[in-house]
């Protein structure tokens, strides 16, 4: 595997702690309230090796946003939180006492502007610090069990890699964990890898 070393992990923290910074600024402005976003850590895995551990997936529904992006670094991108957890941002994000049941029926567009906003100020803000151009697609919104979400990572051959930020959102004094997921080709793990190493280049 060309790999990413503990040094390129610790920049791509750092780069997308960045994009986090600015998806709360602009999710501080939605909600009315202080949000914080912080991206503790960065893995590489073969996705074949990924498991419910790996991602925190136990028994449950959980809601994936998926977008793809397009550019010297092609991804496929997943951010992860369980359903129950995504019903609460969606609360949050609506600023209202709605039931469970109400809150529901916003689901779908609230954490697709939810995704778009992290997923989006995360890749930007890696473009921006590495000098590469990104295009988006739009975000999509899906239910789905541990197993189908697992399923999903692992079968595309085309895209044998898996980097994993675990990503701690805190709206006013809620906290949530979750994670954005990238699928990659080996073709895009050796341009990140090139990337990342003319950015510490710079920095020596």
């Amino acid at each position: 595997m060309n790999n990413l070393s503990e040094l390129h992990l610790d920049a791509l923290a750092e780069v997308f702690s960045i994009g986090a910074g600015r998806a709360a600024l602009s999710l501080s402005e939605i909600v009315g309230d202080e949000v914080r976003i912080s991206v503790p850590s960065v893995q590489l895995i073969n996705a074949e090796d990924i498991n419910p551990a790996t991602l925190s997936l136990n028994c449950g529904q959980f809601g994936a946003v998926n977008q793809h992006f397009s550019g010297p670094f092609n991804a496929e991108a997943m951010l992860l939180f369980t359903e129950e957890q995504a019903l609460k941002i969606v609360s949050d994000m609506m600023g209202s006492q709605m039931s469970l049941e109400e809150l529901a029926e916003f689901e779908h567009e609230a954490m697709c502007e939810l995704g778009n906003i992290i997923l989006n100020a995360c890749l930007s803000a890696m473009a921006d610090i590495l000098g590469f151009t990104l295009e988006s697609s739009l975000p999509h919104y899906a239910v789905a069990s541990a197993n189908e979400i697992l399923s999903r990572l692992r079968k595309d051959n085309s895209q044998p890699y898996v980097m994993v930020l675990h990503i701690d959102l805190a709206i006013e004094k809620r906290h949530t964990a979750g994670n954005l997921v990238f699928l990659l080709s080996s073709a895009s793990l050796t341009n990140l890898v090139s990337h990342v190493d003319q950015f510490l280049n710079k920095l020596l």
